[in-house]
């Protein structure tokens, strides 16, 4: 009579592969009579059922990895994407001073004009060359 179904029933108490249990071949008989987990259990203290070690490495090393010219992420649009922030913020500043007044229209197109070329490093120096231009 085949084990195999004992086997897998043993394996699946003990929670291992059913190439790692090993029945001994003096006690086949108490084996076979078993039929519950409990009973397979208590054959296992009595070394009835062994249950081999595992074998070979546990853990895969991984290969070291270096970056190839197909793996190089750039880092793209950055400067352009600070420009769009700047220029916005300058933008909407200047037309909200146009439309309260403070500039006239002539102003704005000028300052527009000194945003797009850079001119203006930030807000703050924006503010300052709107106070020299009221001077």
């Amino acid at each position: 009579m085949s084990l195999s179904k004992k086997k897998e029933l043993a394996a699946r108490t003990f929670k291992v592969g059913k190439q790692r249990i090993v029945f001994v071949k003096a006690r086949t008989e108490e084996i076979k009579e078993a039929i519950t987990k409990q009973d397979l259990r208590d054959l296992h203290k009595d070394n009835a059922i062994l249950i081999k070690n595992i074998k070979g490495r546990k853990k895969k090393v991984t290969k070291k990895r270096r970056k190839s010219t197909g793996n190089i992420r750039k880092k793209i649009k950055k400067r352009k994407r600070d420009y769009v922030l700047l220029t916005r913020k300058l933008r909407g500043y200047v037309a909200e001073l146009g439309s309260q007044g403070k500039l006239s229209k002539e102003e704005v197109k000028e300052i527009r004009k000194k945003i797009r070329n850079k001119n203006f490093r930030s807000k703050a120096n924006l503010k300052e060359y709107i106070g020299e231009l009221r001077k």
